[in-house]
C-alpha cells in the first residue's frame, strides 16, 4: 500500500519539474535499454507544447519508445507473472496498479483529447498529431503500472525517476522532449477533473482543460455559472451542459425557484419532477430526516431517482435497492 500512496501522490503532483532528476532518469532508462544516451534533452511547458516541438524536431532519429518503455514493461510483467503465477500476479495488480488505473487512464485520455482539439486546424492534421502522441511515455501518468513494479527490481528505475519528477516525454534516438507537470490539478472525490471557477488542469504555457465532475465544458461556460437563473437553465439547448447547470445550481433550489409542483405525496416524502426539453426528466424525492438536529430542527434531503418513478415511496425504496411494495421500514432515521 505504501507504493500505491506514493504513486497516487505522483499522479497528483503539480509545480515545476525537477529537471536534473528527470534528465538523470532519462539517461538511466536509455542505458538500461542498451541505448546510447540522448545527445539533446529539450523541455516544453506542456504536453501540447511538446507535441509542437516534436513536429518540428530534426535530426532526432526514430522513436525508441519500444526499447525504453514498452519492451522493459512487457518483460518485467512476464517475469513477475512467472514468479507469482496467475493468482499472485492478479493479487499484486489488484493491490497496486488497479487502484490507480481507471482515474489515471481517464486523465491521460482527456489530455490527449485536449491536445488534438487545440492543435488541429485542418481535418488532415488530426492523424499526424495522434501519431506523435503514440510516441509519448506518460511520465507521472504511467503511475499505475509503475506502482505494480515498485520495489521489485531495478529494470524500470529510470522510467520511475522520470515519472516522479516530470510529465510526458518523447524518446528518440538522439533527442528527448520532456514536458513540465501541470501548475494546477483539481479533481472530485472520484478522481475526475472538476472545478467550477477555472481550469481543472492547467500547464505553465496556458494549456488547460475545463471540467465539471469529469465532464468537459467550455471555459466561457463556467464564467456564467455564478449568475445562473432557472430561465437560463431551461433555455440551455445542450442537455449535458444543462445537467451541469442543475448540479451547480442545486436541484432543490431550482425546484423552489422555478415554481415546480409536486406530483405525489405519501408517508415517505414528496415526489418532484422537472421536465426538460430534449432530455429525460429530473425526478427527486424530498424527505425529512426523522432524527432532529442538535438545534431541534429536522433536516430535509433531496434524493435523485429514476425518471420512471411514480410515487415518493417507490423513489425512496429505489435508493435502498428495493421495489416500492417491499419498502416498509420499521424505524426511520
Amino acid at each position: 500500500m505504501q507504493y500505491v500512496n506514493a504513486w497516487r501522490a505522483v499522479v497528483a503532483a503539480t509545480g515545476r519539474a525537477d529537471r536534473g532528476a528527470a534528465e538523470d532518469g532519462v539517461r538511466l532508462a536509455y542505458r538500461r535499454a542498451g541505448l546510447a544516451e540522448p545527445e539533446r534533452i529539450i523541455w516544453a511547458d506542456s504536453p501540447r507544447a511538446a507535441v509542437e516541438v516534436v513536429e518540428k524536431l530534426s535530426g532526432a532519429g526514430r522513436s525508441v519508445r519500444e526499447e525504453v518503455r514498452t519492451r522493459p514493461w512487457a518483460e518485467e510483467r512476464r517475469r513477475m507473472y512467472d514468479e507469482l503465477g496467475p493468482a499472485g500476479w492478479s493479487a499484486l495488480w489488484s493491490a497496486t496498479g488497479a487502484q490507480l488505473w481507471e482515474t489515471t487512464a481517464a486523465l491521460a485520455e482527456r489530455i490527449r483529447t485536449g491536445i488534438v482539439a487545440g492543435l488541429t486546424t485542418r481535418p488532415e492534421d488530426e492523424s499526424d498529431i495522434r501519431l506523435v502522441l503514440l510516441d509519448a511515455v506518460l511520465g507521472q501518468h504511467d503511475a499505475a503500472w509503475l506502482a505494480a513494479f515498485d520495489g521489485r527490481g531495478d529494470r524500470l528505475t529510470g522510467l520511475a525517476e522520470v515519472a516522479r519528477n516530470a510529465g510526458w516525454w518523447w524518446p528518440y534516438e538522439r533527442a528527448v522532449v520532456i514536458s513540465e507537470r501541470p501548475d494546477e490539478l483539481h479533481r472530485d472525490e472520484a478522481g475526475r477533473l472538476d472545478r467550477g471557477d477555472g481550469p481543472a488542469l492547467s500547464y505553465p504555457d496556458g494549456f488547460a482543460l475545463y471540467a465539471w465532475r469529469g465532464m468537459p465544458v467550455p471555459a466561457e461556460f463556467l464564467d456564467g455559472l455564478a449568475s445562473l437563473t432557472p430561465e437560463r437553465i431551461r433555455d440551455e439547448e445542450n442537455a449535458e451542459l444543462r445537467r451541469v447547470m442543475l448540479e451547480y445550481y442545486g436541484y432543490d433550489r431550482y425546484l423552489s425557484e422555478s415554481g415546480a409542483e409536486p406530483v405525489h405525496r405519501d408517508e415517505t416524502g414528496i415526489l418532484w419532477r422537472i421536465a426538460l426539453e430534449g432530455d429525460e426528466d429530473v425526478v427527486m424525492v424530498e424527505v425529512v430526516n426523522s432524527t432532529p438536529e442538535p438545534d431541534g430542527t429536522y433536516r430535509t434531503y433531496w434524493l435523485r431517482v429514476p425518471p420512471r418513478t411514480r410515487t415518493a415511496k417507490e423513489g425512496v425504496a429505489w435508493t435502498f435497492g428495493l421495489e416500492g411494495e417491499a419498502y416498509a421500514p420499521l424505524r426511520q432515521t
